[in-house]
């Protein structure tokens, strides 16, 4: 029995929970700052809102397409080598944003940027789970999922600050955004190649002790090079979780990649303050991820976690699209954020339950895969909504009908979990 397993909670948080935030949050803002430059970007290279919105959105085809060979090669490289290579490419992708002059460029580069962060939140889902005991799965998977709303929190601010200013070199204000946000990415690839322990027995910073507990009682007791098996994908529930997933995060990107401009076109607003009010959902969406996570560990159940806060943020949405430009529309906006949160927060502890270290990371990737798709036509779709009705309301429906679609999928394997006697 290990003496102090706070002790050692706690170094696993500071010394790799933290740091795959940040790396999180550099690919967060890198990928999300596109929504900011386009409220400039757009009209200097003429941009239509559907080729926006097709720009927006074929980042997830590069997404989508990497996720396999980037967990795959993590496997046989190891966590250090692979997370500093990923931030190198992606890096370099972020900063050739600021140098684009047409929409084929544009897309080009998004798709490549894709592709270099595809495997990331699988990739250290895995990680962590070497390192996760079976009791804080909903925790340890939910934290590096703070770095999408810490991402706007900051990235939200800091964005309207870098296109506000006088750009260097004679820049345009967006170019100089997408350069400046990018070059931290590339000083912390470096970094990473040095800080991460690849496995529990090279952590030099635990004991011999701590390493034995780990051995015998985390998430994922084998090391990510062992043999994949891929027959957990023929399993209903892997397909359900993943269409529930897809769900959730299609609240996330119709609002990652709209709300900038749903914000100016209710209120003309600067950019540093269109920034600030954008970060006001993301907030809450922190504290709901937390909250969401460390409560449905406590109690040990994980479906009412999940169905009752994507059912309230389905109607803060529509009642934040009712209000309008006015503080009762900012208080829905944060009332959805931490409602999606805390969704998102429960939903890791769901699936991965079903898991064996053999099928962990190919389980974990066809979830992430299907979920990230929405990524990929939920932007275009909210694009042609909007330009189709004129506004923002119709594509709010939108936004909540898949909301609403996944707590019913949570309500059906919560049923079929009763019936087997499995439901917490």
């Amino acid at each position: 029995m290990l003496a102090a397993p706070q002790a050692m909670g706690s170094k696993i948080r500071w010394r790799l929970i933290v740091p795959t935030i940040f790396f999180m949050l550099l690919s967060s803002i890198d990928r999300v700052n596109v929504s900011f430059a386009a409220l400039h970007m757009n009209a200097d290279l003429g941009f239509s809102p559907s080729q926006y919105g097709f720009g927006a959105g074929i980042l997830f085809a590069g997404f989508l397409t990497g996720q396999y060979p980037s967990v795959l090669l993590l496997q046989r490289i190891g966590f250090h080598h692979w997370l500093a290579g990923c931030a190198l490419l992606w890096g370099g992708c972020a900063a050739a944003m600021a140098f684009i002059d047409n929409h084929v460029e544009f897309y080009v580069l998004r798709v490549l940027l894709g592709f270099a962060e595809g495997g990331l939140a699988p990739g250290i889902v895995l990680y962590l789970s070497q390192f996760a005991t079976e009791r804080e799965r909903a925790t340890t998977f939910a934290m590096p999922m703070l770095a999408i709303p810490i991402s706007v929190v900051i990235g939200g601010p800091l964005s309207g600050l870098l296109l506000g200013m006088a750009a260097p070199f004679g820049l345009e204000s967006w170019r100089w955004m997408f350069l400046g946000e990018a070059l931290p990415t590339l000083l912390f690839a470096v970094i990473a190649w040095f800080w991460f322990a690849d496995t529990p027995d090279r952590a030099r910073w635990l004991t011999a002790e701590e390493k034995r507990w780990l051995s015998q009682n985390a998430a994922n007791r084998q090391e990510t090079a062992r043999r994949n098996d891929w027959s957990v994908l023929a399993r209903p529930l892997v397909w359900a979780s993943a269409a529930l997933w897809f769900c959730l995060l299609a609240g996330s990107y119709g609002i990652i990649f709209w709300l900038p401009q749903m914000v100016k076109s209710l209120a003309n607003l600067p950019p540093l303050e269109i920034g600030l009010i954008n970060a006001l959902p993301w907030a809450a969406n922190a504290a709901g991820i937390y909250i969401g996570a460390t409560s449905s560990d406590r109690s040990g159940e994980r479906f009412w976690h999940i169905a009752i806060p994507a059912m309230g943020m389905a109607i803060a949405i529509i009642a934040a699209a009712a209000a309008g430009a006015s503080f009762a529309g900012l208080a829905a906006l944060f009332v959805a954020g931490f409602c999606l949160g805390a969704a998102q927060g429960a939903f890791w502890a769901l699936p991965t339950r079903m898991f064996t270290p053999a099928t962990f990371a190919v389980g974990a990737v066809a979830i992430n895969i299907t979920g990230s798709s929405g990524g990929l036509v939920v932007p275009w779709l909210v694009g042609g909504v909007r330009e189709a009705s004129g506004g923002f309301w119709a594509p709010t429906l939108l936004l909540a009908g898949f909301l609403l679609t996944g707590a019913a999928i949570v309500l059906v394997l919560r049923g079929v979990a009763v019936r087997r006697g499995e439901a917490a």
